[in-house]
């Protein structure tokens, strides 16, 4: 019974979807946007810092998704940086866990100027499902003030790029 299965499975093509069709028009229309209104407010690319401040990561999976070849998120002059020192924007995903507070305050504190907090997802928002756990305190706003909110469990990396533009438009008209 399980030689036949594993034939089965040796032989046989994967069964995955298909990648979502990106058209050519609308990516150089993001990618024109993302430039101007980097260069506008910064003068360069932006450098982006990801915190888990205690996610299932299901986020983390989703951002990540950015570096592949559909999304690709370095041809959008957006790159993600080792250091706090570094970045422009703080992408945290995750509830507040009383574990992580004191991190993520510090890296906030040495990020420097301009800088921007983006909270992802669902959880960063208020909790999420882990909202009531006695390790809990809520979404980042109880720690730090957060400059954009990116809905979803977890938000789509389509939604990620469309939050991080707007974050830019915003500043660069502001």
């Amino acid at each position: 019974m399980l030689w036949p299965r594993l034939a089965k499975a040796l032989f046989s093509r994967p069964v995955t979807d298909a990648p979502p069709a990106v058209p050519d028009v609308v990516v150089e229309a993001l990618v024109q946007r993302l430039e101007a209104a980097g260069q506008a407010r910064l003068g360069r690319s932006l450098a982006i810092r990801q915190v888990d401040c205690g996610s299932c990561n299901g986020c983390e999976l989703e951002i990540s998704a950015l570096g592949n070849v559909v999304y690709d998120l370095e041809r959008f002059g957006l790159k993600f940086v080792a250091s706090p020192r570094h970045a422009d924007v703080l992408l945290v995903t995750g509830p507040l866990t009383r574990n992580m507070r004191q991190a993520l305050e510090r890296t906030w504190a040495c990020t420097p100027e301009p800088k921007w907090l983006v909270a992802v997802g669902d959880c960063a928002t208020d909790g999420g499902v882990f909202k009531g756990s006695y390790a809990i305190e809520g979404g980042i706003g109880e720690a730090l003030p957060v400059d954009l909110v990116i809905p979803g469990c977890p938000p789509t990396p389509t939604q990620l790029l469309e939050g991080l533009l707007a974050l830019l438009e915003a500043q660069a008209s502001g």
